[in-house]
């Protein structure tokens, strides 16, 4: 079989359907659903705990601009991300679309990099959550043992990080019973955090010292990536992590109501709000604070110590960040959970990993690997922030997505688009070329991963997911 054979597109729309056999995913998500569901994935560790250290080290002020630059690079993504998942309102993101465009083996290399973005980064948010958590409870006098809140590879090593752990199995057990109510417990969390860092933002203003802001953007200190210009582009590859997640939105299409419709108001929505957001929020955060102070992981409470005419609003900050923490673990092991559903219904993974809960209507064994999984990484996993790791994961198949719009219009012009992306070719080119430039921004060591993670991932193509590929064989699945 030719590696780079596409998957029809009639292929791809039956088989969603279970191919006439057996139980499909169940269309439950609104817009306003899948809206909160992106806003759920974006809004959390990235705006809460990198915005610090990346204006400290690589932009100052200046970080505004990361923020929009990472933003528009989102943003020429999104619009094909919508084309597709009205096009093919299939579970699976830039994994399915790559199949019907590029071929198996191109897809096969964009789910494992999903793997990578959704797994890694669902761990390491857990692993936050955990601290975070213990310093609430602290507040209240409550002390928890540092043996269970820290991997024995930390700086400060423990034991087993096993708050990581329940939180990680708690949301698996969510996701498990069904999706709507996922969506619902995600929509009230969405409602609270943003009500969160916009009360940060209103009260902050008064409390902004214009000098912090001078020099706006510092100037460079000779090596790349830190500060000038250089150090704008390095720090929008690093505060790349706050954006992920809205792509998230695209492996639940399968699971709208409307995808037609639904799917490119959530996708773009989703972004619009939270770029609004993450521009305003830098804007206040390196005004109440001279951005050579933001060098630590939680520089939130540091900016609410400058505002002390409101003492309880640190407190309430801190849970704001807990439930931003929270949703984006939510929508992490869903993005994944959906992505090894269609990897498994194509053969690529054993065949029990799209097996649908004949009750809850949930890909409930991939749920239940993921929360193994996920958990053994957060429960063993040090502190540092893997963002960079994750952002190259995501990047990477943002630039995938670009180019398979491209070819789908030279090769299938007469589909129905109910969303077209606007200046085809130029949009496109222009989300490759600047999620290229953000990859470039990022450091060896992160591509030395990157490039390790990757070839794994060819050796378990050609060693097992050849060989079991349907497409090869001429199988439709049957949904079981």
């Amino acid at each position: 079989m030719n590696l780079f054979q596409t998957k029809p597109l009639e292929r791809l729309l039956l088989e969603s359907e279970g191919g006439g056999h057996g139980a499909t995913l169940k269309r439950t998500l609104s817009a306003t659903a899948l809206v909160a569901l992106g806003i759920g994935a974006v809004i959390g560790a990235g705006i809460f705990t990198l915005t610090g250290v990346a204006a400290a080290n690589h932009a100052g002020p200046a970080l505004v601009y990361s923020f929009i630059l990472a933003g528009v690079g989102c943003a020429f993504a999104a619009f094909c991300y919508s084309e597709f998942a009205t096009m093919i309102p299939i579970a699976g993101s830039a994994y399915t679309y790559a199949y019907a465009t590029l071929g198996e083996l191109v897809a096969w290399v964009i789910g494992w990099a999903l793997v990578l973005e959704y797994a890694v980064g669902a761990a390491t948010v857990a692993v936050s959550w955990s601290a975070t958590i213990a310093s609430i409870l602290k507040d209240f006098g409550i002390i928890i043992p540092g043996s269970v809140t820290a991997s024995p590879f930390d700086m400060n090593p423990g034991k087993v990080n096993l708050i990581a752990v329940v939180v990680v199995v708690a949301i698996s057990s969510i996701l498990i019973v069904g999706i709507r109510e996922s969506a619902h417990f995600n929509s009230f969390i969405v409602f609270v955090k943003v009500s969160v860092v916009i009360l940060f933002i209103v009260l902050g203003y008064f409390y902004i010292h214009r000098a912090n802001y001078h020099p706006f953007l510092p100037p460079n200190t000779g090596k790349f990536g830190a500060f000038g210009w250089s150090g704008v582009l390095a720090a929008a590859g690093q505060v790349f992590f706050a954006y992920i997640g809205f792509d998230a939105v695209s492996t639940a299409a399968q699971e709208a109501k409307n995808p037609k419709r639904d799917m490119p108001i959530g996708i773009i929505g989703s972004l619009a709000v939270c770029t609004v957001l993450y521009i305003l929020y830098s804007l206040v955060l390196t005004g109440v604070v001279n951005y050579k102070a933001l060098a630590v992981p939680d520089p939130l409470p540091v900016a609410v110590d400058r505002m002390r005419d409101y003492p309880w609003v640190g407190e309430l900050m801190k849970v704001g960040s807990l439930l931003g923490l929270t949703s984006v673990i939510l929508v992490m092991l869903l993005g994944q959970s959906r992505v090894f559903y269609s990897m498994s219904r194509d053969g690529l993974l054993p065949i029990v990993f799209s097996r649908i809960h004949g009750k809850f209507q949930t890909p409930y064994l991939s749920n239940i690997l993921l929360m193994i999984f996920v958990s053994l990484g957060a429960a063993l996993t040090p502190i540092e922030q893997l963002g960079k790791l994750t952002s190259m994961g995501t990047l990477f198949a943002f630039v995938v997505v670009c180019i398979g719009i491209m070819i789908m219009r030279k090769t299938r012009p007469e589909l129905s688009r109910p969303f077209r992306t606007p200046w085809v070719p130029v949009v496109p080119v222009l989300g490759i070329v600047v999620n290229l430039g953000l990859m470039a921004g990022l450091d060896r060591l992160t591509w030395e991963a990157f490039l390790i993670w990757m070839g794994t991932g060819l050796i378990v193509y050609f060693a097992y997911s050849r060989f079991h590929s349907h497409l090869r064989s001429g199988q439709i699945v049957e949904q079981t």
